[in-house]
């Protein structure tokens, strides 16, 4: 989180946006490679790979990100967005299904062990990250620098970037309304996202109808958040994000007081329905305030934003649950953060911020 904006700046000012992505998501690939060689009982090794493998999967979303200006024309940023979110849904489905295969049924892929189809499965991982990132890497181009720098010289002038943009923040009230929305609704859908399993449980459904509801939410995702770009670019990117909060806070409340398990894959459903096109056209949204020749860094702030709200989420659901000691009334207090993050959005017009920012940078 905290180096996330400073490595932004210094793959504009070097045009390193590919080689910082080429590098995290490597680590990320190495260290599913890893997880397959860690013994039973060794959690500490499995701790320290796990954060390792997060670290590079989060960097690689920086510089993932900032490409969508360089891959699309600004009126294309809803549906090329939309997309990317898309095939990573039916992707990450697919995948997900066969190492869901894999390890409930062992046997029928020669592996003695459920244990043994675990290590498989994190090994496909790697391989289906690397291949996939393949394409990225060879076909998407990116712009060079007017300049050549040495190393120190880039963190020296990406420091100072960065330095430059932060006394500026006062300028660019557009773009701080957003991300402080963005805070704040995001934080509500991480928080779903991550918690959903283990609420789950709390009430007592079978670990296998979570796991089926996830596997809902991969597929039924992936039409879902092309039919949400699709609606934003024949109505209006806010105007579609709103409605995504509104839906998130009726499914908020749902969670709060169903009873049964079918209750929950109909939940599944109508998160499947909305998470990706809020986490695509929140992309998109943020793409048209912000200029090209700062878009990592400017990233680098995104996703700050976006993996600290993945902590306070978690933290407040467990706070009211132990308070009130009620599972539910905790997923219930996850409402706050949409109402927020809503009215919020409201104050936010993208062309009026873009022009701020343009305005205020050098």
């Amino acid at each position: 989180m905290l180096i996330a904006p400073l490595l932004g700046a210094i793959a504009d000012v070097g045009g390193l946006k590919k080689r910082f992505l080429f590098l995290f998501s490597y680590l990320g690939i190495l260290m599913s490679v890893a997880l397959t060689f860690v013994g039973e009982g060794a959690w500490e090794a499995a701790l320290f790979i796990y954060i390792l493998g997060n670290l590079g999967f989060m960097g690689s979303n920086i510089f993932y990100d900032s490409l969508l200006p360089a891959v699309a024309r600004e009126k294309m940023f809803d549906a090329v967005s939309g997309l990317g979110f898309a095939l990573g849904y039916l992707g990450g489905g697919v995948l997900f299904a066969l190492n869901v295969w894999i390890v409930m049924d062992p046997a029928w892929f020669g592996l003695e062990s459920t244990i043994a189809a675990v290590k498989v499965s994190f090994f496909s991982v790697a391989v289906w990250w690397a291949l996939f990132s393949l394409p990225l890497f060879f076909f998407v181009k990116e712009k060079r620098p007017q300049r050549e720098a040495g190393t120190t010289r880039l963190i020296i002038e990406g420091y100072q970037r960065v330095r430059g943009t932060l006394k500026r923040v006062a300028q660019f009230k557009g773009l701080v309304y957003f991300l402080l929305a963005y805070w704040f609704y995001i934080d509500g859908v991480d928080t779903i996202i991550r918690m959903a399993v283990d609420y789950g449980m709390a009430i007592g459904f079978e670990p296998k109808s979570l796991i089926f509801s996830l596997l809902i939410v991969q597929f039924v995702g992936f039409p879902a958040t092309l039919l949400f770009a699709k609606l934003a670019q024949k109505w209006e990117t806010k105007k579609a994000i709103l409605l995504g909060i509104g839906i998130y806070l009726l499914i908020t409340l749902w969670a709060g007081v169903m009873e049964e398990v079918h209750e929950f894959y109909l939940l599944a459903v109508m998160i499947a329905l909305v998470q990706g096109g809020l986490q695509a056209l929140s992309r998109s949204y943020y793409a048209r305030m912000v200029p090209d020749a700062y878009a990592a860094e400017f990233f680098g702030f995104y996703n700050f934003l976006g993996k600290t709200a993945a902590i306070l989420g978690p933290f407040l659901i467990g706070t009211v649950a132990l308070l009130t000691e009620s599972s539910r009334a905790g997923i219930i207090s996850v409402m706050l953060f949409f109402i927020i993050g809503g009215i919020l959005l409201l104050r936010v017009d993208e062309k009026e911020a873009a022009k701020e920012v343009k305005s205020a940078l050098p």
